[in-house]
């Protein structure tokens, strides 16, 4: 994989961990302040879909290595 390919990956890495990190503070903001439990459950949904992305990316930046 060329460096600058592997740089735009890990760039898209931490933009995902960083919207990752934004919904967990809204989601608790919401929560804190008695929001509708359908939009909090839309908002948890969103942030799993972003960690299956993360978890996608990193399986490319690092791959399985059967020993």
């Amino acid at each position: 994989m060329a460096d600058q390919e592997q740089a735009d990956i890990r760039l898209a890495l931490a933009r995902l961990r960083q919207e990752h990190e934004d919904y967990d503070a809204a989601i608790n903001a919401m929560i804190t302040t008695g929001c509708d439990a359908l939009r909090i459950q839309r908002m948890k949904k969103k942030k799993l879909a972003i960690k299956d992305k993360m978890s996608s990316i990193e399986d490319q930046i690092v791959p399985d290595i059967i020993a």
